[in-house]
């Protein structure tokens, strides 16, 4: 006990600036300093999860260290359980949420370009709702003043409404700049982590190793692969399922998006696609799998404890979940009433809400599915490194 006392004062005065001068830690930084101090003098939580081994491999905690540890934390909430010093202990160790403060800041922090990173702060459900209604309406009103809003003989066919041309035109800056963005806010992170890690290039089995761990979404199956933990202490997957049905919903749309690309400029096949296509098999099954997935967490992220995240991160979460789950709902509809007099309207709303999403992906939640991968890669090739001296091994 005396040991964590004294790493605790020495963490809190490190982290104040007290020692090491030049040492430029946030709040939210420097209370994870504190508290790895004391988890790396008790590493009970140690095979939990990528963190703990992690950890084990530093004396000292800085800011890149900090960053990097903050993005491997997946917030299943194994080790705020399991803690022995967690609240209302006097130390009050709690991982997950001191992590996820630091995650959201890194995200702000590592925006490109460096002024719109308050829009982290700003990306809320009401937010994200209102840019998809309000891209949504003016594509309506697009249509009611051409007198093609509704009825019609479009015979399921889009391109009579929004030619091809004007639909690229409207839709390839805004994803291409999504891409930019969030490359760049990534690829600094990576440059500022690697000397705290390893400093090694990637290796292949480094690759497989990360790839293996963020498709099949590891480090949610809890520190004992039961499951994260709810607010009473009990386990449930149910995060992880509605994470990969997510996940692999937005995938399977992507593909089907993608490939129908292919179709129009490499074979000149033409929207709209039936069943049995591949682009329609691909789209209808993603956009299940998304509904589905959103839907599930949107009712986890309600229901869960306060102690487990950042609540003023909860807005972000759950405009982005919002969007996500209008993105599939819209694009079903619109699939289930080509035939039909609302074909225009939902056309219009489907690609309001679409935009909506793709505009905000670098400003939103979307960032921690990039930077999680970026550390869960750097956490694979420095674990193939040699301990450093006297430290622990993973």
């Amino acid at each position: 006990m005396q040991q964590l006392e004294a790493l605790t004062r020495d963490a809190v005065a490190l982290a104040n600036g007290e020692v090491g001068a030049g040492l430029m830690l946030s709040a939210s930084e420097a209370e994870v300093a504190r508290q790895m101090q004391i988890c790396n003098a008790c590493r009970y939580c140690e095979g939990f999860c990528a963190v703990f081994p992690a950890m084990t491999r530093r004396l000292d905690f800085g800011k890149a260290d900090i960053h990097f540890l903050a993005n491997l934390c997946h917030n299943c909430g194994a080790c705020l359980h399991a803690c022995q010093y967690a609240p209302p202990h006097e130390f009050a160790v709690n991982v997950p949420q001191a992590m996820a403060r630091v995650r959201g800041q890194t995200y702000a922090d590592y925006a490109w370009p460096p002024a719109l990173g308050r829009l982290y702060q700003r990306n809320g459900l009401a937010l994200s709702l209102a840019l998809a209604a309000g891209l949504a309406i003016f594509l309506l009103l697009a249509l009611a003043l051409k007198g093609t809003l509704w009825g019609g003989d479009l015979r399921g066919n889009f391109y009579t409404l929004f030619p091809h041309n004007l639909l690229v035109g409207m839709f390839a800056p805004v994803f291409l700049w999504a891409v930019l963005a969030l490359g760049l806010g990534v690829r600094r992170f990576w440059r500022d982590v690697t000397p705290a890690t390893s400093g090694l290039p990637v290796s292949a089995p480094a690759a497989a190793e990360a790839t293996h761990d963020v498709l099949r979404l590891k480090y949610l199956g809890g520190g004992h692969g039961e499951g994260c933990n709810n607010e009473d202490d009990a386990f449930t997957l149910s995060r992880r399922r509605a994470h990969h049905l997510t996940f692999y919903g937005f995938m399977l749309c992507f593909a089907a998006t993608s490939l129908a690309t292919v179709y129009h400029y490499a074979f000149g096949w033409v929207a709209p696609y039936d069943l049995p296509s591949l682009p329609k098999v691909l789209g209808a099954a993603g956009g299940v799998s998304l509904l589905l997935g959103t839907a599930g967490l949107f009712w986890l992220n309600l229901r869960r404890d306060p102690q487990h995240g950042d609540a003023a991160q909860k807005p972000m979460d759950l405009g982005f979940i919002a969007l996500l789950f209008f993105t599939s709902l819209s694009g079903l509809a619109l699939w289930l009433a080509r035939g039909t007099p609302a074909l225009a309207a939902l056309l219009a709303i489907h690609l309001g809400v679409v935009m909506a999403l793709f505009a905000t992906l670098p400003y939103g939640k979307f960032a921690h599915g990039i930077f999680r991968t970026a550390a869960l890669l750097r956490h694979a090739v420095e674990k193939r490194q040699p301990n450093p001296v006297g430290l622990g091994a993973d």
